[in-house]
């Protein structure tokens, strides 16, 4: 008997499914951000509204300031972003390839920094902005993500898997560090560039808690900060909560698909070495 070939990989059959479970909550959240609070009230609950309806967003643009919370978080994850991918990218080939006295303790110290919980740091975080005077100001939100342990060791083990030969022919040629790193290690980098920015980006954009703790104006707030505020302790808005997710959601979704391909690229050539 002759077996069947796919036209896919067997290991989607079983993908599929398990990324159907994954679907299914966010086109949920679509359906129910253009029900009328009636719709989403009723019991049974309803999948799928009757008419598309727009009351959620339009209560949500004119009773909060969720433009401001959008471009407050567009602004907070870009120098993020821009943070992580320069110190993270220098510091990451400084482990990877210059040669300094201490090199190996200083890297396991600050991966070893992965290991302390936030929590523990709130407290000595707050005092410390307090005392420069950034508390309640996006520049707090900020500056706890302008580098991370983890985007270190990710840029230095991907700067590890790439060839030393090139750095010495680029040596041979009169280019000095800097100039090898930027002309020659940097744009090899960048799937490893692409990841750091979706993993900095999922992290900036959905922090809740040090936001919350930090920021007090709401003209200030983040918009996780802004839509936890939705949820009080009588009654809660679903449809402009649902809204507000959607507006959340959708930039993440179009940043993803962007550096999908440079992702899964990256996670390849991460493990070629330690």
């Amino acid at each position: 008997m002759r077996s069947v070939k796919l036209p896919f990989s067997p290991w989607h059959l079983l993908l599929m499914p398990l990324a159907l479970l994954f679907v299914l909550p966010l086109v949920q959240m679509v359906l129910t951000s253009f029900m009328s609070s009636a719709e989403i009230n009723q019991f049974p609950p309803k999948l799928i509204p009757t008419a598309l309806h727009l009351e959620g967003y339009r209560a949500l643009l004119a009773e909060t300031p969720v433009l401001t919370w959008l471009g407050n978080t567009v602004l907070v994850s870009a120098i993020s972003v821009l943070g992580h991918l320069i110190l993270c990218s220098t510091a990451g080939y400084g482990f990877a390839r210059l040669k300094f006295a201490g090199r190996g303790p200083a890297f396991l110290a600050v991966v070893a920094t992965v290991m302390i919980p936030m929590q523990l740091l709130m407290i000595p975080t707050y005092l410390m902005f307090a005392r420069i005077g950034i508390v309640d100001t996006l520049a707090a939100a900020f500056v706890p993500w302008l580098a991370s342990a983890f985007g270190i060791f990710l840029m230095r083990q991907f700067f590890l898997s790439l060839p030393g030969e090139l750095e010495e022919a680029a040596r041979l040629d009169g280019a000095g560090t800097w100039r090898t790193f930027i002309s020659v290690v940097l744009p090899l980098a960048r799937p490893a560039l692409a990841t750091l920015t979706v993993f900095t980006l999922l992290s900036s954009w959905n922090d809740l808690l040090w936001p919350l703790v930090a920021i007090s104006d709401d003209h200030r707030f983040t918009l996780q900060v802004g839509l936890a505020s939705f949820q009080g302790t009588r009654r809660t808005e679903w449809s402009q909560l649902m809204a507000g997710n959607v507006i959340a959601t959708v930039p993440l979704i179009v940043a993803f698909l962007v550096a999908q391909k440079r992702f899964v690229a990256t996670m390849a050539f991460t493990g070629l070495k330690g």
